[in-house]
């Protein structure tokens, strides 16, 4: 018997889970409402915490007195979170936060707080650069090749702003927890994205042993990289516990200082001008570009520019990071990505609307200048079949040749490119004497069905049906698994549950050899039987297999290594979007009549969930195109949209076809798994905006590409 078994994916011919449509394990729990969320989680003698927030953008906090809170009926705890003479440098920071009995008592109690501010000057919108003064900071200028002699030497010329403001992470569960300390033990239900890591993290900040720590979490309502970290509320709704005699405290962001300070998507503004020749071929790139995410600035190397066509010849860039008034970045689906797509595919498809050369024979033109993975030809093959999905052939038309009529269509397409590496995971994998198979790691699923990919993968390597395998993660007593952030999530825990089940397949294989009379590593498992390789009728049924143990159990754990052998897990991958609007030019409004992704993603697992991911990726590449923004009164320096009502995001009614096409051929197939929840979020916005300025004629510069947007562009091109 080998001392490692062959942990590599079993041949396409062999499969019998892996690769096939397969419905979520907690589908039924979520659509039923029993999925517990940390929301509903209810302990004996509930507390519940309510948090008092700045209303000034920029201020010194002079005053605090909270005499009044602290005798407010139903409070037990009070807590200040800002001390005199502390500098506050957005609206919505946390000064004080109080634990009562009901929501409405501790509300009440918030109220008798009383706090004095000194206001200061604020800064809040980055849109005008000349406006930022020392708030702007320049990364100085990169220079490629000989852009002036490029540009002298181009037959055609193109110049243009484009810009995507900052967007609000919205997730419909907000951040929070509940939380109970009991002496220097606590019982922590947060909402996060990072369950193996998030307690000890927090125990530090808490002076307190890592392993006083059990955190669980079954589901979550998204996250989307905005909750790894226990925040300033994980650490003051312990101190609430702790304060009022260890019992349990509810304390969730409401829906306004959610969307104030739970995290955003920085803004990315950028004035570029190309040239490009006759036959379609881009020879020069310049760029300024800025951008802000908070009060930490908006940086990202002016380097990434040109996005995924970066090998041009001749390029300048310059980028600034302006530092506003308004609460801090977060992670968001893809950092930085949908942006840079944004401002490189418009740009893009402007030059070839200046060269008069179609977009689809321009992109390809010059995707020799895409990096090696996923590679020019693998792109060319996606931009191939978005458009034969798009049906790009009949419907593309030159920029404003859409006909008579007000309502026009038009076509535009984006581009991406991601990581996806998987991240380490160690997993537990369980046989009892009685058949049963518990698979265990401390992983977290967000909603994307990582329990039912784990299951497949287990399921697979044991020749067991799917309901036959017990998925246990959502607790930090599972072996330890990364966070969910990168699109690493599904690659790093298949590749532990492969190892941690084979592991355990090997040690079945060694105690059921004896009975069936050949060694063990001529054993194999298969449609719920242990049999021997090339003589199936030699069998025993796994459960007669598992009653040879005994009374013992066989655990074995498997470990992710990142590069390690096998082949399990790799990275790097590409798609293609093509958006289809049409555009009322009486009243500015555009409809999405389709949206076809062309994706590669490895080796998919389960295609119905991969479908999802790009169908949720997709949906969120709509709302930010067409009505998604962060709104700031530049007087108050406040957030004006901190709400449901106004902060607004696209509906079923609003998202038209959606095409899905994973690329799934053998040589995507045979670099592993890879992750797929980034890259579909990342060319919609470019493929939308590019595909109304097709209908119309003219770019709307901004996107979300609201009426009034529109009909300004309308308007400037009949000026």
């Amino acid at each position: 018997m080998p001392d490692t078994p062959d942990y590599s994916w079993p041949a396409v011919e062999k499969r019998r889970v892996i690769g096939k449509r397969t419905s979520r394990l907690d589908g039924y729990a979520k659509s039923s409402g029993t999925a517990k969320y940390s929301y509903d989680i209810q302990r004996p003698g509930l507390l519940y915490g309510a948090v008092l927030t700045c209303p000034h953008a920029h201020a010194r906090l002079t005053s605090i007195d909270a005499g009044a809170a602290q005798k407010s009926n139903g409070v037990t705890a009070v807590e200040l979170l800002a001390k005199p003479g502390e500098e506050i440098h957005y609206a919505g920071y946390e000064v004080a936060a109080v634990a009562a009995t009901s929501e409405d008592l501790a509300r009440d109690a918030l109220r008798k707080i009383k706090v004095e501010y000194e206001v200061l000057p604020h800064l809040v919108s980055e849109r005008d650069l000349a406006k930022a003064g020392s708030r702007a900071k320049p990364s100085g200028e990169q220079v490629t090749g000989d852009p002036d002699q490029a540009f002298k030497d181009a037959d055609a010329v193109s110049e243009g702003f484009y810009g995507i403001p900052v967007i609000n992470h919205c997730c419909l569960e907000s951040h929070g927890q509940v939380i109970e300390w009991k002496g220097n033990q606590f019982e922590y239900w947060p909402s996060t994205q990072n369950l193996s890591g998030i307690g000890g993290d927090l125990a530090k900040v808490l002076e307190i042993p890592a392993t006083s720590v059990h955190t669980h979490m079954d589901v979550m309502g998204g996250g989307f990289g905005s909750k790894f970290g226990h925040d300033r509320w994980g650490e003051f709704g312990a101190r609430l516990s702790k304060k009022s005699g260890g019992r349990a405290v509810k304390l969730f962001l409401d829906r306004s200082t959610e969307l104030q300070i739970a995290g955003n998507r920085p803004s990315l503004f950028a004035k570029i001008k190309l040239g490009g020749k006759k036959d379609g071929t881009m020879t020069v790139w310049q760029s300024e570009s800025w951008a802000t995410g908070g009060v930490g600035g908006g940086g990202l190397p002016a380097g990434q520019l040109p996005y995924v066509f970066r090998g041009v010849p001749n390029k300048r860039m310059t980028h600034t990071s302006v530092s506003v008034n308004a609460a801090e970045e977060r992670a968001w689906r893809a950092p930085n990505n949908p942006q840079l797509s944004y401002v490189t595919c418009c740009a893009m498809e402007d030059l070839a609307a200046k060269l008069n050369v179609d977009p689809v024979a321009f992109f390809d033109k010059n995707l020799d200048y895409a990096g090696k993975i996923p590679g020019p030809e693998a792109y060319r093959a996606q931009l191939k079949k978005a458009a034969e999905l798009a049906e790009w052939a009949r419907l593309w038309h030159p920029r404003g040749q859409s006909g008579s009529g007000s309502v026009k269509r038009g076509l535009g397409i984006g581009f991406n490119a991601w990581g996806g590496l998987g991240h380490p995971s160690k997993c537990l994998t369980t046989i009892n004497p009685d058949g049963t198979v518990k698979v265990e790691l401390g992983s977290q699923d967000l909603g994307t069905g990582t329990r039912t990919v784990i299951a497949m993968v287990a399921a697979e390597t044991l020749g067991l049906p799917v309901a036959a395998v017990q998925v246990r993660i959502g607790d930090n007593k599972y072996p330890p698994s990364g966070p969910s952030g990168g699109s690493t999530t599904v690659g790093g825990v298949s590749a532990s549950t492969r190892k941690s089940t084979m592991n355990a397949l090997a040690k079945l294989f060694e105690v059921v050899a004896p009975a069936l009379g050949v060694p063990a590593d001529q054993l194999e498992a298969a449609d719920s039987k242990i049999q021997v390789k090339g003589s199936p009728s030699k069998n025993l049924t796994w459960k007669a297999a598992c009653r040879k143990l005994g009374t013992k159990s066989i655990a074995e754990m498997g470990e992710n290594a990142q590069r390690g052998p096998g082949g399990l897990i790799g990275s790097g991958v590409g798609g293609v979007q093509i958006a289809d609007v049409s555009v009322d030019t009486e009243t500015g409004i555009v409809k999405m009549n389709r949206v076809v992704a062309v994706q590669d993603c490895g080796l998919v697992i389960n295609p119905k969930t991969a479908e999802s991911q790009c169908f949720g990726a997709v949906l969120l590449s709509i709302s930010a195109a067409l009505t998604e923004e962060r709104v700031m009164d530049p007087v108050t320096g406040r957030i004006l949209n901190a709400d449901m009502e106004f902060y607004k995001l696209t509906g079923i009614g609003d998202v038209g076809e959606i095409i899905v096409h994973l690329n799934r051929e053998p040589e995507h197939d045979k670099r592993g798994v890879i992750g797929l929840g980034e890259p579909p979020v990342i060319g919609g916005i470019a493929a939308i905006a590019n595909a109304v300025t097709n209908a119309i004629g003219v770019r709307p510069p901004v996107v979300p590409l609201t009426p009034d947007k529109v009909l300004a562009a309308l308007e400037g091109r009949n000026a």
